[in-house]
């Protein structure tokens, strides 16, 4: 029994469409899937507009743009499975957040309709309808509004919540909404998926608060750092710290061992004079002193004596970082030469 052979024509008005959607495809980094049911023609062509520049849309009957998408292939073909119902391709060349983010942002309030499904909890707040004492109270309590008259208007008593997420929008409550002016449901582009450099990616990978994102980057870069110095670990980023912090603290035994190196030689020297002063000033008979050691207080030579052993102290230990001295120390990394030239010269 022979089977009967179809042969498939395709019209030339498609192969020619198919061609330029291909076309579309591989002239953009980016490439996703949008929704644009519901949105009225008129707001699209302004949603097109607000896109120009940095992301281009393009519609098509589905057929076509699975076609397409397979025959670029290349990954990109990951893309088929959201090309349904009413959707367009949109192409950018920025990253996939970015064009989430601005997509995001151009969608805006709108009425909804009998019939639709209420895309989140629809809630009827408390306060002033502004509308006159009417029937309209008894089509508030309807709907499941707490509503009474009240000081000659109608009042909203307590936020009331109508329409929970997912259920089908009533006659009775599309038109009490229309009557409030709420606008409960977000009208844009909806993004499916977007396919960019190897990788598919869909709208909850891509709801990401930018700022905080690269705050906690910044953060754990700090930390990083702050490891790397604390922990004695050399990297083209602490290297230069490290030394600065083992400098210093080769300073600090230099000067408690009371080493004679030309770095110390002057701090050395200061520390002795303020020991020296700290001792005359405990001697009663000042005519026992030279003249330049009279009239020491003794609070204040104590003090600097302190303050001496305190600075040298420090010395050692300036180098260590909190995670944030750490980030501010990343914009100044210019000077982590000097370190090594002070350590190289105590020691030769």
């Amino acid at each position: 029994m022979s089977s009967a052979r179809r042969t498939e024509t395709i019209p030339e008005w498609k192969k020619e469409e198919v061609d330029e959607l291909v076309e579309f495809i591989d002239s953009f980094a980016s490439v996703g899937v949008v929704g644009v049911a519901g949105i009225p023609s008129r707001q699209l062509q302004l949603m097109r507009r607000e896109l120009h520049g940095s992301a281009d849309l393009r519609m098509s009957r589905n057929t076509l743009v699975v076609r397409a998408l397979e025959d670029v292939d290349d990954g990109v073909e990951q893309l088929v499975g959201d090309v349904s119902g009413q959707v367009a391709l949109v192409g950018t060349n920025d990253n996939p957040f970015g064009l989430y983010k601005q997509l995001e942002a151009s969608k805006t309030p709108a009425p909804i309709n009998a019939g639709e499904v209420a895309p989140n909890d629809i809630v009827i707040p408390e306060g002033d309808t502004g509308v006159d004492p009417g029937p309209f109270v008894g089509e508030l309590q309807t709907v499941g509004a707490a509503a009474r008259i009240q000081e000659g208007s109608i009042q909203v008593t307590e936020d009331s919540t109508v329409l929970e997420e997912g259920e089908v929008v009533s006659d009775d409550l599309a038109n009490v909404l229309t009557e409030l002016g709420i606008e409960p449901k977000e009208v844009g582009l909806d993004l499916k998926s977007v396919y960019s450099e190897g990788v598919l990616f869909e709208p909850e990978e891509l709801a990401i608060d930018v700022d905080e994102y690269a705050a906690d980057v910044q953060s754990a870069a700090a930390a990083a750092r702050n490891l790397s110095v604390n922990a004695n670990y050399p990297t083209a980023r602490t290297a230069g710290t490290l030394l600065a912090k083992a400098s210093g603290e080769a300073k600090s035994v230099a000067l408690h061992a009371e080493i004679e190196s030309p770095d110390v030689v002057p701090d050395l020297i200061g520390k002795a004079d303020a020991q020296l002063r700290a001792l005359a000033a405990q001697i009663d008979d000042e005519e026992a002193l030279p003249e330049e050691l009279q009239g020491v207080d003794a609070q204040a030579a104590t003090a600097d004596a302190d303050a001496d052993e305190e600075e040298q102290a420090d010395e050692g230990s300036d180098a260590e970082e909190t995670p944030d001295d750490a980030a501010d120390a990343d914009e100044d990394d210019g000077d982590d030469g000097d370190a090594g030239d002070g350590l190289g010269a105590m020691f030769g």
